[in-house]
C-alpha cells in the first residue's frame, strides 16, 4: 500500500498516532483484508503473522461515519471488513476502587484507555444465547472487544447501583457508573 512509510512517520509524531482523521485521499477500493472477532487480521484469507504489521495496519485504522472501516494513509484509503470489533481489549489494569476506581484496558496492538467519559463501555446481551458482549471505546469510533478472560476480572469488581430508576449491576471507572445489566437478571 502507497503511503505507508508516510504513515509510519506520521506516526511517530503526535503520541505515536498518525493523524489519519485529518486526510482525505480518494477512496481506492476493497482490500481483501478482514479483521476476526478473537483481533486476528487476515490478508487474502490468511492471517498476519508479523505483529508488527498488524500494529502499524491498526495506527491508520479509521472508522468513518458510513460505518466501514479504513486503512488510510495520506494518499490512499481502502475498505476492510471487521466482523465485530477491531480491537479486543486483552488486559486490565485496575487502580483505587469504588466510585474512584480507573479501568485501563490494553488492547491486542498494545493501545491503552482508561474507561471513563472519554472511553466509555458498553454492553450488548445476545438476544439468543444471552451472552453479553462488552466493548470499551479505544478512539475516534474504534472500539475493544473485552475478551472473556477480562470481562470475568471486570464482573468481579461489580456493584449494584441506580440507573434508570432500578438497580443495575456494573463497574464504576473514570467517575462513571458503566451498568452492565439489570440487578435482577444478575445470575452469579
Amino acid at each position: 500500500m502507497a503511503g505507508l512509510n508516510e504513515a509510519e512517520s506520521a506516526g511517530r509524531k503526535a503520541r505515536g498516532l498518525p493523524p489519519v482523521h485529518l486526510w482525505n485521499p480518494d477512496f481506492c477500493g476493497d482490500l481483501d483484508m478482514r479483521i476476526a472477532r478473537d483481533g486476528t487480521w487476515f490478508y487474502l484469507g490468511t492471517p498476519i503473522g508479523r505483529e508488527r504489521l498488524v500494529r502499524l495496519f491498526s495506527t491508520i485504522l479509521r472508522h468513518d461515519e458510513d460505518g466501514r472501516y479504513y486503512l488510510v494513509t495520506p494518499v490512499e484509503k481502502v475498505g476492510i471488513k471487521v466482523d465485530d470489533a477491531p480491537f479486543v481489549a486483552v488486559a486490565m489494569k485496575v487502580e483505587g476502587e469504588g466510585r474512584e476506581q480507573a479501568l485501563t484496558f490494553t488492547t491486542n496492538v498494545g493501545d491503552d484507555a482508561v474507561a471513563g467519559p472519554d472511553h466509555p463501555m458498553r454492553f450488548v446481551v445476545d438476544p439468543g444465547t444471552g451472552e453479553p458482549a462488552p466493548y470499551v471505546h479505544v478512539r475516534a469510533r474504534l472500539e475493544a472487544l473485552i475478551n472473556r478472560a477480562v470481562f470475568y476480572d471486570l464482573v468481579a469488581l461489580g456493584v449494584e447501583e441506580p440507573h434508570r430508576g432500578e438497580p443495575w449491576f456494573g463497574v464504576w471507572s473514570g467517575g462513571v457508573f458503566f451498568p452492565f445489566m439489570p440487578a435482577r437478571e444478575v445470575n452469579f
